[in-house]
């Protein structure tokens, strides 16, 4: 049934619901969300696309050639590097499957070699484009397996002829034998090099590599529900980790008194930087490097955070970064996910550091594949209005009758009363070790003996012995 609505869609794999009808898509979601998720909290009603097809603003093909000489593009079988050709798939903006098509064309024009993937001969491997939906900027990118393109200034102007749409062309180098697109290597053929788009009030810059969510309308909807339920009052310190070029840090940013992006690619924390700028904003920085690593750095020094966006990749985050929350200590985390399974996973990391999921909603952003998008809030345990009955084995937690007569919190504000000054998770994660308290594993310590952190003022070490002395833990 499903080759009546897309011929390519069993070989393809890409939309497992090709063959559904679109309410029964939604429900089928909306039942594995709340089979995965209830046992943390309500789930709401999936929130449906109104545009749910055509909506994809990137689209990629691989190029083949056949038997009679004749270059196709398309995508690859699903589980395989065979190309199917392709020339309409039902979620991908029409513009950019228009422009794929004509580019193949002028491959075949040119008299381009394409790369021959087992050979490692040819030039021309893979194809990208990439449309702003608020802008109507368009980006091509023409992968090649050398810098060298012959003929490259008029196989641009004719591309140009023909797309007059297209704002900038970009060549991008992989010489790798590898499965990834693209190379580290772009060279600008035509235009700035990047496009434009507007989201949420904002414009952001979208490079070649550049994460981007790939349905605009429906990101707007996850952006605004991730920030409404972040409670932002514009007095807070928020962390937007995993934050690629910025989006969800730049949206929160005029609620907020502060936001650091912490982003692992170079690129990417160049972008978000340019973006910020290009948006105005003074009270948003951004870092690269490790989430989690960071926050144990700044957690160790004193510092605080109120909030703490995260937005990892399918396989979740992990238990470090769940114990650097721990370290940090903020009193909300709202964690945008696109894998249920390892949302579950991650939210019962996060209820035993004392987390509770308080609101969960799924968002539809890839109709007609299996994928769904979920937004969930959690606070503090002791401070989340709707608190459940979680039975919890002391024993497998390893509290001594010691570590159990204060909790983090009210040693934090003991110190605070009695000396002024701020003490981090880590601070008496630390001290408890020295006084021999045994600690218990879920709260952030250095990965090993070796790991290097800031070592603790003397003075907030002897503030947090006479705090174990106030709660008889010494």
């Amino acid at each position: 049934m499903a080759d009546k609505i897309c011929p390519h869609a069993e070989e393809c794999g890409g939309c497992a619901y090709a063959a559904v009808p679109y309410e029964e898509q939604l429900a089928t979601k909306q039942k594995l969300v709340d089979k995965l998720l209830s046992p943390f909290a309500k789930v709401s009603p999936i929130i449906r696309a109104e545009q749910p097809l055509y909506y994809r603003n990137k689209a990629h093909r691989v190029l083949s050639v056949g038997r009679n000489g004749r270059i196709s593009s398309g995508i690859y079988a699903e589980g395989t590097h065979r190309v199917i050709p392709v020339r309409e798939c039902r979620i991908e903006d029409r513009t950019c499957q228009l422009i794929l098509t004509d580019l193949a064309a002028l491959v075949q024009d040119f008299r381009l070699p394409v790369y021959h993937e087992d050979r490692r001969t040819g030039l021309i491997r893979h194809f990208l484009v990439r449309r702003g939906a608020a802008t109507g900027e368009v980006m091509a990118v023409i992968v090649t397996a050398s810098a060298v393109f012959p003929s490259r200034k008029n196989f641009v102007k004719a591309l140009l002829e023909l797309h007059p749409e297209i704002t900038t062309v970009i060549q991008n180098v992989n010489s790798r034998k590898t499965n990834m697109v693209l190379g580290d290597r772009d060279i600008v053929l035509y235009g700035k090099g990047w496009i434009e788009d507007r989201l949420c009030g904002h414009t952001f810059r979208i490079s070649p590599n550049s994460f981007y969510q790939v349905n605009p309308a429906q990101t707007e909807i996850l952006y605004n529900t991730a920030v409404r339920m972040a409670g932002l009052t514009g007095r807070e310190t928020v962390i937007d980790a995993y934050c690629g070029i910025g989006t969800i840090g730049i949206c929160a940013a005029p609620y907020a008194k502060e936001v650091t992006g912490i982003e692992l690619n170079e690129n990417a924390v160049k972008d978000a930087r340019q973006n910020a700028a290009r948006n105005w904003l003074t009270n948003i920085r951004f870092a690269a490097g490790d989430a989690g690593e960071w926050m144990v750095r700044q957690a160790a020094d004193g510092a605080h955070a109120d909030v703490v966006f995260l937005d990892p990749p399918r396989a979740g985050t992990t238990p470090e970064f769940v114990q650097a929350c721990a370290a940090l200590a903020p009193e909300r985390i709202v964690y945008i996910s696109c894998n249920p399974e390892t949302l579950a996973r991650d939210l019962a990391l996060y209820q035993q550091i004392g987390y509770q999921a308080k609101e969960i909603q799924p968002v539809e952003m890839f109709a007609f594949t299996g994928h769904v998008e979920t937004v969930c809030a959690l606070s503090k345990l002791s401070e989340a209005k709707h608190h459940i009955s979680v039975q919890v084995d002391m024993d497998e937690l390893d509290v001594t009758a010691a570590e159990s007569k204060a909790t983090y919190e009210e040693i934090q504000a003991w110190v605070k009363e009695k000396y002024g000054f701020h003490v981090t998770h880590l601070n008496i994660a630390k001290t408890k070790r020295k006084c021999g308290i045994i600690e218990r594993q879920n709260y952030n310590l250095p990965k090993s003996e070796n790991s290097r952190s800031p070592e603790m003022p003397k003075e907030k070490e002897e503030a947090i012995i006479e705090a174990f002395r106030h709660f008889q833990m010494i």
